[in-house]
């Protein structure tokens, strides 16, 4: 109990850990302005919601790309420059949406997404086992939960400026009397304004982000902070991989990462598509986008300061079990309380990520920590691979009497029984 009350950060790292954790912030605004974008391409391109779901498979397959290469960076390197090279493309993926915007191409948009994320996969890599360094080992999951309590006020702000800045002010998306969208009523030549307009629209938010990004970039660039990345004697990687491979704990992890991030990211993916199903705007159902965020943060600072006293594998099982019950609610109620259960879904998914990723590394060895962060980064793969088949459930309409959109959140409940079985494993292994 004592070694859960220990201090949280150590004194002599309070400049670099509120630097580092603003970083948090900054992916997180990247990770949920995408979001609502895949139902924006789909009505402005005129594509499938499967087709338009490889924004996802672009975003987070960046991830996975990127992870090892930059573990691998850190491990040569430091920290601070893998920092440095993570904002120079995240800085660079966001002004590509420029020329994508300009030659409305949907590919480039994604090719786009996919280099910003590699900027975010080095910063995911080396901001998750830096913050675990700032301090005493015992507090590492709680002071990374603390840190990664930013991720989500960044990703309001994405979520803000989407609903009210990107989709109201779509014209694609403006529908009649009847609720329909006209756009596709419309003639070709019409059409081309249209998507000219909107997708300078989209365009702008990345390219103020990744002004701001610029300007991070250079103060962490003259900013001295602590090398504690390179503590104890080199190992070659082949060697590493060998201990992470026999560590079942932390394969365990992984495997739970991967299912966490597809459940987290199809959540908060299709609660557009869910909502349109009930005849909602994108505008509006973007509103609660917000709202799920919004429990999200709160239970997010909650779970935090309830693991003062309770075990972060506990919370995390129970957690799941909560998540699950929701996301039943979500597939069997059609309508407006079956919304209301998939928005509170996310109050669950609060902890998951970091205590995920925090136990996962609990007895990974220090030398080993920069190449094990990379997998549980590269585990964000899930984010890539589940939406597009989610979005091919929801393009069948209807199935067996079912909204198919109500259906397809199937795939997320297996994901967060995943979670909770880990909780459990993990909570009875300490026990």
């Amino acid at each position: 109990m004592n070694k859960l009350r220990a201090p949280l950060i150590d004194k002599r790292y309070k400049v670099t850990f509120v630097l580092i954790t603003i970083l948090f912030a900054l992916w997180g605004f990247a990770n949920d302005i995408t979001n609502p974008m895949v139902a924006a391409f789909q009505t402005v391109m005129e594509i499938s919601a499967t087709k338009a779901s490889m924004v996802q498979f672009a975003f987070y397959g960046g991830y996975a790309t990127m992870a090892i290469p930059a573990a691998l960076f850190i491990r040569r390197y430091s920290f601070k420059k893998g920092i440095i090279l993570g904002l120079a493309l995240y800085a660079l993926g966001a002004f590509l949406f420029i020329p994508a915007a300009q030659w409305q191409m949907f590919s480039f948009f994604c090719i786009s997404l996919y280099i910003l994320t590699f900027g975010l996969a080095f910063l995911e890599t080396t901001a998750n086992p830096f913050i675990l360094s700032l301090g005493d080992r015992e507090t590492a999951t709680r002071r990374l939960n603390f840190s990664q309590s930013f991720n989500p006020m960044g990703s309001l702000m994405g979520m803000f400026v989407a609903s009210q800045i990107v989709l109201p002010n779509l014209i694609s998306d403006r529908r009649d009397a009847a609720g329909q969208i006209i756009f596709g009523t419309l003639s070709e030549a019409e059409k081309a304004q249209i998507r000219l307009h909107d997708l300078a629209v989209i365009r702008d938010p990345y390219v103020a982000i990744g002004l701001i990004v610029l300007v991070m970039l250079v103060i962490i660039a003259l900013t001295k902070m602590p090398n504690v990345d390179h503590s104890g004697p080199k190992v070659r990687s082949s060697e590493t991989l060998r201990r992470l491979w026999a560590n079942k704990r932390y394969r365990f992890g992984v495997v739970s990462q991967v299912f966490y991030v597809a459940a987290q990211i199809m959540v908060w993916t299709f609660i557009i598509q869910y909502a349109d199903n009930l005849g909602i705007s994108k505008a509006t159902a973007q509103n609660y986008n917000i709202c799920a965020m919004c429990m999200f943060l709160g239970f997010r600072f909650l779970g935090t300061y309830s693991m003062k006293w309770i075990p972060a594998p506990r919370l995390l099982a129970v957690f799941g079990i909560l998540a699950s019950l929701c996301i039943i609610g979500a597939i069997s109620i059609v309508g407006f309380g079956g919304l209301v259960c998939l928005v509170a879904t996310s109050a669950f998914m609060s902890i998951m990520f970091p205590s995920i990723y925090g136990i996962a590394l609990e007895n990974v060895e220090e030398r080993d920590a920069s190449l094990g962060a990379a997998f549980l980064v590269m585990a964000i793969v899930g984010g890539a691979l589940m939406p597009p088949l989610q979005g091919m459930i929801i393009d069948m309409k209807t199935i067996a009497a079912m909204p198919a959109v109500n259906v397809s959140f199937v795939l997320p409940l297996v994901c967060f029984i995943v979670v909770s079985i880990f909780g459990f494993y993990t909570s009875a292994r300490r026990s």
